[in-house]
């Protein structure tokens, strides 16, 4: 993907929304003109680490300092905060970047209102690069309404991939459960739990915004796009209780891996407790005939080694049967 941007050095996409689904590149030159306007609709991602994005949005965005300082903060969490004509969201999405843990969400932070929209982010989201290869294409969002239900749908869409394919490992395990191959599986599950666990804890609090978003009497955000974004919220919630089904088996599993390993522990113990029990007295018996001192029975008799050892396999075999009418054998 291409950056359709004026200048790569942080800010990333500057599109105008031309109303049929396409979005016209803005050069550097005209972006400040066309976003203060405010005759076209006009999209500018920005990443705000980059000190170039930062001079813009403090500068030229004439944005209140609150909602400035909101779109370049570095920790946000999920939230929906209507500011004058606008609305000022933060949002999460998971992080498909290579190399990344996708419990390591993204956060995404946006400012809308019915002519403009800022979106901002450190590090890259594949729904921003879906959205703005969709425009342009031709096949994006023709208002900021639709662009903002949109984006929604789409990060909510990749969370609905990443716990999918939680779900599939977690069949994987418990087919190798099943099949008798514990090797390394108490690992797999517990780092599957710490995932579901930490993707659950990152995307709960999304719900609650969406629901605030789906709730808003925005102009410019329709009834067709509130019941998009409910819907979205909707699979959103699916989605946490798929989590929470995860973490549920998984602790299922390890409980069984646990039960299984006592299992074998208690069967090796119960061998040894066996073997310690037979050779007991077979080790009394020897010990008592090798003390070094006088009057030993058959010290001087020829076969006494031999009817020694046959006392002892005698011995042996009494405690065989013994164990085995026990049924502990």
């Amino acid at each position: 993907m291409q950056a359709s941007a004026p200048d790569s050095d942080g800010i990333l996409h500057a599109l105008t929304l031309t109303g049929d689904g396409k979005g016209s590149p803005v050069a550097e030159s005209e972006l400040n003109e066309l976003w203060s306007d405010g005759k076209s609709a006009i999209w500018v991602h920005i990443d705000y680490s980059r000190d170039k994005a930062q001079t813009w949005v403090r500068n030229s965005s004439a944005l209140d300092e609150i909602v400035v300082e909101a779109l370049l903060a570095e920790e946000t969490r999920p939230r929906v905060v209507p500011f004058g004509p606008g609305l000022l969201i933060c949002l999460r999405g998971v992080n498909l970047n290579p190399g990344a843990e996708p419990e390591d969400m993204v956060a995404l932070r946006l400012w809308i209102d019915e002519r403009r929209i800022i979106t901002s982010t450190q590090r890259a989201i594949l729904s921003i690069g879906d959205l703005a290869d969709a425009l342009q294409k031709g096949l994006g969002p023709s208002e900021p309404g639709e662009f903002l239900a949109e984006l929604c749908d789409r990060l909510i869409q990749r969370m609905g991939d990443t716990v999918e394919d939680l779900e599939i490992q977690m069949d994987d395990l418990e087919d190798l459960l099943i099949e008798g191959e514990p090797e390394g599986l108490r690992y797999q599950v517990s780092q599957l739990r710490r995932e579901s666990v930490s993707l659950k804890k990152h995307m709960a609090p999304q719900r609650e915004a969406l629901s605030r978003l789906a709730a808003e009497k925005c102009p410019w955000l329709s009834t067709d796009h509130r019941r998009l974004i409910r819907e979205v919220n909707e699979h959103l919630i699916r989605h946490i209780e798929n989590l929470e089904t995860v973490r549920e088996r998984a602790a299922l599993t390890q409980e069984e891996l646990l039960s299984r390993l006592s299992e074998q522990l208690n069967a090796r113990m119960y061998v040894l407790s066996l073997m310690t029990a037979i050779f007991l007295p077979l080790s009394f018996l020897t010990g008592l005939m090798g003390i070094n001192v006088g009057g030993i029975p058959g010290a001087s008799h020829p076969w006494a080694f031999s009817i020694f050892l046959a006392i002892l396999g005698l011995i042996v075999l009494v405690e065989i049967l013994y164990f085995r009418k026990r049924k502990w054998l």
